[in-house]
């Protein structure tokens, strides 16, 4: 392991991409969400995704100078177009026009479309929650994980996330894949020859396994908790698809070119103002005393919390020399 400041991961993340073709825009806007990874040990994010964001500006599949705009649609509901780049910058396009829209409805709900997610969820929850708002999204993805009963890859990892606004305090935030776990730790696994639990992913023949190299090389990955995992994938596929004008996982697959970086899609962001939900001003009190009563009871967490003690505690992260040398190798 290696260890870099903070302003060290964005200035290699923003310089490698913009030597492969992103502009100084798009470039630290991708930049900014990989340094918050590494800052809050999300290592799974991190620089480890920079090599698969070069390989899609080298095969030309992702505008490395894309413009995103953004659109209202109707009363309450937003469209942001990413113009074929990669989702950072289009999610801080939508940030201020959702905000804006969510207090003067109460309630507001956005379209990102046409856009390569790679990240993690939480950084456009988060957000909102910062400003005060209630915040889901769900994104789809790649086709690797098998309805419930399957053994052909349908759904994609199919994150969630999830944001609660806490004032005076950090909000909760916590995103989640439907799979039993993120792709990323499945290569993550694979890299560090480390065994996965039995339930993560079965071969190519649809056995179970717990090598990381039979699920991604041939073999599938399972949902959460059977089929109520699969339903959630499912509905994350309706929701981030279908619903606002975008491509299923599998119509994804068909339209990459196999380059190894992330693939076009889009994604569903809703969020409510509390205050004008509940009525008043009450919510924020009531809803702490059950976050509260969990952060002292023995033995529990919240959710995402680990997150927010990294980024309390500071200092310089921690890199894999493995992942500097495939940059660097760039």
């Amino acid at each position: 392991m290696a260890t870099m400041t903070l302003d060290a991961v964005f200035a290699l993340a923003s310089e490698t991409l913009q030597r492969f073709g992103a502009d100084e825009a798009n470039a630290e806007a991708v930049a900014r969400t990989i340094t918050g990874a590494e800052r809050d040990g999300s290592a799974s994010h991190g620089l480890f995704r920079l090599p698969g964001y070069v390989k899609s500006l080298k095969s030309g599949r992702v505008k490395g100078d894309a413009k995103p705009t953004a659109m209202p649609m109707a009363p309450g509901i937003l469209r942001v177009d990413g113009d074929e780049g990669f989702a950072p910058l289009a999610l801080e396009v939508m940030r201020d026009p959702l905000i804006e829209m969510t207090r003067a409805q109460g309630i507001a709900m956005c379209g990102v479309i046409r856009t390569h997610h790679f990240a993690a969820l939480w950084p456009e929850v988060e957000v909102l929650a910062d400003a005060g708002l209630v915040a889901m999204a769900m994104t789809q993805a790649m086709p690797y994980v098998a309805p419930a009963g399957g053994k052909e890859a349908l759904f994609g990892t199919n994150p969630q996330a999830f944001a609660w606004p806490r004032p005076g305090k950090p909000p909760l935030a916590f995103d989640q894949a439907a799979s039993t776990i993120a792709r990323g730790d499945v290569m993550i696994h694979r890299r560090d020859g480390i065994p996965v639990p039995i339930g993560v992913g079965i071969d190519k023949d649809g056995n179970d396994t717990t090598d990381p190299g039979a699920i991604l090389d041939g073999g599938v990955q399972l949902a959460f908790g059977g089929y109520k995992g699969s339903a959630i994938a499912l509905m994350v596929e309706l929701m981030a698809s279908s619903l606002i004008g975008e491509r299923f996982s599998h119509e994804a697959k068909a339209a990459h070119n196999g380059d190894g970086g992330p693939p076009v899609g889009g994604e569903f962001v809703l969020a409510i103002d509390p205050a004008a939900a509940s009525g008043g001003d009450g919510w924020a009190a009531h809803g702490d005393s059950i976050l509260t009563r969990i952060e002292q009871m023995e033995g529990a967490r919240l959710p995402g919390s680990r997150r927010h003690a990294n980024r309390a505690k500071g200092g310089d992260p921690e890199v894999s020399d493995a992942v500097l040398e495939e940059i660097a190798g760039l």
